[in-house]
């Protein structure tokens, strides 16, 4: 029977061969994404495509192959969804003796005898590029070794630049946190330069470039990124002046600064102004929705200044409030991509959610309780109130010990705190209980602690280095802190702002070897925001006549690190109440209730979980027979385990619901066969007991060694679980049995290796068939 292969070379490549598509315009077999993360190193589906059909930089079609004795169009919804990721208007599905075509744009389709040549297909482009725009996607991206860039960088990339070369004077790149937006504006710039583009004569020099942030420490990280360019970079900033004897520096193309280092101060006059009001061609603002669209802020006024350049916005969080909003200042973006594409894709972690709950989350004072410090001023305190309205020291305590109660010693965790008093009662709790010695341990990093803060981060954000482990913040590390192994997100804060929210989800999301997924521990109920409609969607905009405040209040983002003015503290002043608990009240950790997350970013509760496993399982099996002869086989056993994973249930998952179920003791078979046929379960040692009961069973293997062995397995079984039944434990299991090598286990089962690996299988079909 033909297959899709012959669809491809009987049909596919010929027809396209006649339409004049060349080799060089064509990618065969295309993977784009590297399929979502999953436990043990697994990864989901990749996105694949059979033909992606590109000229001049451009993608123009995706082409399907089916087999000959398949419907034509069988794939073609799948085809839909790639196309629109890669941005392609143009798709066909074949299996070689009908061929369809279909427009994303119009939304029909027909069956069509010929394909289209590149020049025809190119002109149905016609009017998205214009001839400045084509010119800037013939600039090849600077890559370095082997490098190459994911495919929503290179779109993201060409629709910034298709904008400049549109005319475009205000543009909006939105993409997830640890996406890498540096990369992308470091490829945009590095496209205008080449160009010679400027805003006055393109072609006749190269641009200027402002590249404002609000933090050194974005500001050095983007520096970096754009160290190709190191001659003609330059830091904007109080030494550099002093250096030049109170004169600007204006002898370079890329110039960086954060922006409190440029704006009008107290009887300081910006240095912004020093600079002619077009000087610059293109400023890049990143992190841009902290208040760059903000009438009453400081960065507008240096917007505003140089109005006549290009105005290139980068955020993860675009805001839509009455004060700040980010579309009205630069319009729809010209990109997207979301948090929920980059776990899908593969280029982002995944993450599960631990909630936790106290028995303080809700406090009522006795009379036993001592008031330390201010007057109580209401009857109940709920948890949002801590550190805002009360401190409690001994609930801190508490939260530090379930911390590190829930995290591996070793992982890398970031707790969010609600001020930086609270940050440094948490760091000390901590040390309180660690079981680590080190005194870097848990470190406070916050703008207070200035330039011993930023060294300690930056080992922190050292891969090769375990120690600092536990940093303990409130507002600095919320943004553009490139840190990839961290494993634990700690929200010890409540958090009204789904912008702030989804940044500080951001700094478990990047990628790192052997990071399945991070942890967000909640003890404040933060996580809520997962259920906001607002959660990884399109913020939406402002009411028509809604409440604008008339004089909005100007945004006050955390100074330059190491700067004279304290961090500004979220929320409410400083709590005037402090308070010690009555020695006889117990503290403890009611709840910690695990939740994992769907494809769409949404927390499963439990039921949810249960159902879309039940409603999984009949794909895998249909009776309790069927899965009873699955789970003896180790080979099988492993083939199904994988087909869960590929499912979204992972063996990590697996346990945390047996423990739900409270089903510990029991065999993971037990759990499925209740779950999907409502079996009774039984535990690991009923089964066990049921083997050894069983002399036919063991009286056919004549050596004393080959008994002891199998008892040997089925204790191992019995203690620790399945996992002691796969193949590639057998070695293993060997050694540690005392048997010696395979060789000698050998010959006490007959003399061959498959001999013994037969007993091996044959104990775990007695396991699961003997009652």
């Amino acid at each position: 029977m033909a297959s899709e292969a012959d669809t491809r070379a009987n049909y596919i490549d010929p027809a396209l061969r006649a339409a004049d598509w060349q080799p060089s315009n064509i990618i065969r077999e295309h993977y784009f994404t590297d399929g979502r993360k999953m436990a043990g190193g697994v990864r989901g589906r990749r996105c694949f495509v059979d033909y992606l059909l590109h000229k001049d930089n451009r993608y123009l079609a995706v082409v399907e192959a089916k087999k000959e004795s398949d419907h034509p169009t069988k794939g073609l919804q799948q085809a839909i969804d790639y196309a629109n990721k890669l941005r392609v208007r143009f798709v066909y599905s074949s299996n070689g003796k009908q061929t369809y075509e279909f427009d994303l744009e119009t939304g029909k389709g027909d069956y069509i005898e010929f394909y289209p040549t590149p020049a025809e297909l190119e002109k149905r482009y016609a009017g998205e590029t214009t001839d400045l725009s084509q010119e800037l996607r013939n600039v090849p991206f600077h890559l370095e070794g082997a490098m190459q860039p994911r495919y929503y960088q290179e779109l993201a990339v060409h629709a910034a630049t298709d904008a400049i070369g549109q005319g475009k004077s205000r543009i909006l790149l939105t993409l997830a946190t640890g996406t890498g937006k540096t990369f992308i504006a470091f490829q945009i710039v590095h496209k205008v330069f080449q160009a010679r583009w400027n805003r006055n004569q393109p072609g006749s020099r190269r641009p200027r470039v402002l590249f404002l942030a609000d933090r050194n420490i974005l500001a050095d990280q983007a520096i970096n990124t754009f160290n190709p360019y190191e001659k003609d970079l330059i830091k904007i900033n109080g030494e550099e002046v002093r250096k030049r004897n109170g004169v600007v520096p204006t002898n370079a193309h890329i110039f960086f600064a954060i922006y409190q280092a440029i704006a009008e101060r107290e009887n300081i006059d910006g240095y912004y102004k020093a600079y002619p009001k077009d000087f610059f061609d293109l400023v890049l603002i990143d992190e841009c929705h902290r208040g760059a669209a903000n009438e009453a802020g400081s960065w507008r006024a240096i917007l505003d200044h140089f109005s006549s350049a290009v105005h290139l916005g980068l955020t993860a969080t675009p805001k839509r409030t009455d004060n700040v909003d980010t579309y009205e200042y630069f319009g729809q973006p010209a990109y997207v991509y979301s948090l929920k594409d980059g776990i899908n894709d593969g280029f982002l972690t995944p993450y599960r959610v631990k909630r936790v709950r106290t028995n303080l989350d809700e406090l009522v004072l006795t009379k036993d309780d001592v008031i330390v410090e201010g007057e109580s001023g209401q009857d109940l305190y709920q948890v949002e109130d801590y550190d805002r309205k009360i401190i409690v020291d001994e609930r801190t305590e508490l939260v530090a010990k379930a911390i590190l109660q829930n995290i591996n010693p070793l992982e890398k965790t970031i707790v969010f705190c609600e001020n930086q008093n609270h940050a440094l009662t948490m760091r000390d709790m901590i040390n309180k209980y660690k079981a680590v010695k080190d005194p870097h341990y848990c470190v406070r990093v916050t703008s207070d602690e200035g330039k011993v803060g930023r060294e300690l981060l930056e080992k922190f954000q050292d891969n090769d280095k375990d120690i600092p482990t536990i940093i303990t913040s409130s507002q600095m590390l919320t943004t553009g802190v490139d840190a990839r192994n961290v494993r634990n997100v700690v929200l010890d804060r409540t958090i009204g702002s789904m912008v702030e929210f989804k940044q500080i989800v951001g700094r478990g999301t990047r990628v790192f070897d052997g990071k399945d997924y991070f942890t967000i521990v909640d003890f404040r109920g933060a996580t809520n925001n997962f259920y906001d409609e607002e959660w990884d969607g399109e913020p939406e905009a402002p009411e028509p006549g809604g409440t604008r405040e008339p004089t909005p209040p100007p945004y006050t983002p955390e100074p330059p690190e190491g700067g004279d003015r304290p961090e500004p503290e979220p929320g409410e002043p400083r709590p005037r109440l402090k308070v010690k608990l009555g020695k006889h009240r117990e503290l403890k950790v009611i709840d910690i209730e695990t939740r994992y997350i769907d494809e769409n970013g949404k927390p499963l509760t439990i039921q949810e979980f249960v159902e879309r496993l039940i409603q999984q399982l009949p794909g895998l099996f249909t009776s309790v027979d069927e899965l009873r002869e699955i789970w003896s086989d180790p080979d099988l056993r492993e083939q199904l385990l994988a087909k869960l994973v590929q499912a979204g249930f992972d063996k990590e998952q697996l346990s945390t619901l047996r423990r739900m179920f409270e089903a510990d003791d029991c065999d993971m078979f037990d759990l499925l066969a209740f779950l999907a046929f409502e079996q009774p379960m039984a535990t690991r040692k009923s089964r066990a007991e049921a083997v050894r009961a069983n002399n036919a069973f063991f009286d056919q293997y004549q050596q004393k060694k080959a008994k002891q062995f199998l008892h040997f397995v089925l204790n191992r079984y019995e203690q620790t679980g399945v996992t002691e039944l796969a193949r590639e434990r057998l070695p293993a299991l060997i050694e540690l049995s005392g048997l010696g090598t395979t060789k000698d286990a050998s010959m006490a089962f007959g003399g061959k290796p498959a001999q013994l690996l037969a007993a091996f299988k044959q104990l775990q079909h007695q396991l699961y068939h003997v009652s």
